[in-house]
């Protein structure tokens, strides 16, 4: 091996956090958005938004519209409570995530009256990422501000995955599943969007606000049946009507509207795979789109680990290997803390128990697992002797989903702050 390879994996850590900050930075709006400018139109450009985000991409689009020189600005985006960025000419509101609040709910419905008045002339420029589907919520008046809530923590806790969710989303509300680029009709609608969604369909990205899809509310149902999910009456009684059905991507008030996904979890995964291979070490991607039970998709990484060291196969040591995606938590005890990343981990440090020269993270692109103040954390064939050495067995924490704090008990977690961008997952391990 190569010494400057030698010498990074000298600290694992180190190395592993590296190559999450390859993948953050991949996915910096400041990078991307620039190439992605509307035309300059007659009347108003209004800029709204929704999103981890979306704070970052407006201060992003603002510097590179004026630095286009391309005339004024105006606008709103709603991102999480931590996530603001500062901006000249769009208003940044921070509101809850992942339950909406009452600071979400108005900064929606104020971004709908700011587009339903525009007129041909007029352009609109709607900057979309994971996160928006809780800080843009608009429920109608039937469903209600608080069965809304409720609708968002049976899903998180349902086990659905991602586009089930903005499915059961996008028709429980009066703003997403196109809802709002078809208020904005006849003005045009520009979506850029930073995709936190497996497979990176941009109208599933924040339930799709401004890019219908052709998901129906007997669809929503289905899922609502599939999961168990015990929705309040008045949610059930909206799905079960015909004001439930959301726009369609054939609907002729869309015809002039364009989107593009300015990033994904596939960039950040190659930046990162780019990093490994500098330092001389082979990197492998599994997949961008990874989905599943956080401790099942834990487990398999873990047996696939297993076999390159006992078997060199698929892959011969030292080597990375690298996956990203969404996977899901069934909450099966209440009371515990962490996200689907650490969840992920805790299962992964229990297969690799006992083995030497592995070392593994996972973390969320946008800096927080869940709801908690962590990233993510880190592992290696010790941590399961580790936390055992506690006075707990691992596999506990992980039945209680509590393995936010099985890892703040050994120093593993990995601590970010906002990155202010979203891209999902990232998993890394490191086999020396």
């Amino acid at each position: 091996m190569p010494s400057g390879g030698r010498e990074l994996i000298d600290d694992p850590r180190a190395f592993l956090r590296s190559l999450y900050d390859a993948a953050v930075a991949a996915a910096d709006p400041a990078r991307v958005i620039g190439a992605h400018l509307p035309p300059v139109v007659a009347g108003r450009t209004v800029v709204v938004g929704a999103g981890k985000a979306s704070a970052a991409m407006a201060a992003a689009f603002e510097a590179a519209w004026t630095a286009a020189g391309r005339g004024p600005l105006e606008g709103l985006v709603v991102t999480r409570y931590g996530h603001a960025h500062p901006c000249a000419h769009v208003e940044i509101v921070e509101a809850a995530h992942p339950v909406p609040d009452e600071k979400g709910a108005a900064a929606a419905g104020r971004i709908f009256d700011l587009v339903k008045d525009l007129g041909p002339d007029d352009q609109v420029v709607a900057l979309i990422s994971g996160g928006g589907s809780s800080l843009l919520s608009l429920p109608p008046d039937a469903v209600g501000r608080e069965a809304k809530r409720a609708v968002n923590r049976v899903l998180l806790a349902s086990g659905a995955s991602i586009h089930e969710m903005n499915c059961v989303r996008k028709h429980l509300s009066l703003i997403k599943g196109g809802r709002l680029a078809r208020a904005a009709h006849p003005a045009r609608v520009h979506s850029l969007v930073l995709s936190d969604i497996p497979g990176d369909d941009p109208a599933l990205v924040a339930s799709g606000p401004t890019i219908p899809d052709g998901t129906t509310r007997a669809d929503a149902l289905a899922i609502v049946e599939r999961y168990r999910m015990d929705l309040q009456a008045e949610a059930l009684a909206f799905l079960n009507s015909e004001a439930a059905d959301a726009p369609k991507p054939d609907d002729p008030d869309f015809a002039g509207d364009t989107h593009v996904v300015i990033a994904a979890a596939q960039m950040s995964l190659d930046a990162a795979a780019a990093a490994v291979r500098a330092a001389g070490l082979p990197a492998h991607v599994l997949s961008d789109s990874i989905e599943g039970e956080s401790r099942d998709v834990g487990a398999v990484h873990a047996a696939l680990v297993r076999q390159i060291v006992a078997r060199g196969q698929p892959f011969q040591r030292p080597c990375v290997v690298l996956s990203g995606g969404e996977t899901t938590v069934t909450v099966r005890s209440k009371g515990g803390h962490g996200g689907r990343n650490v969840e992920f981990l805790l299962s992964f440090a229990i297969g690799i128990a006992g083995l030497s020269g592995v070392h593994g993270l996972a973390a969320d692109t946008d800096g927080i697992d869940g709801t908690e103040d962590n990233a993510g954390a880190f592992c290696d064939g010790t941590t399961a002797d580790r936390l055992f050495a506690g006075g707990t067995n691992p596999k506990s924490w992980l039945a209680a989903n509590d393995a936010y704090t099985a890892f703040a008990s050994i120093g593993d977690l990995l601590v970010t702050g906002p990155t202010r961008t979203n891209v999902n997952d990232f998993r890394a391990v490191l086999i020396e």
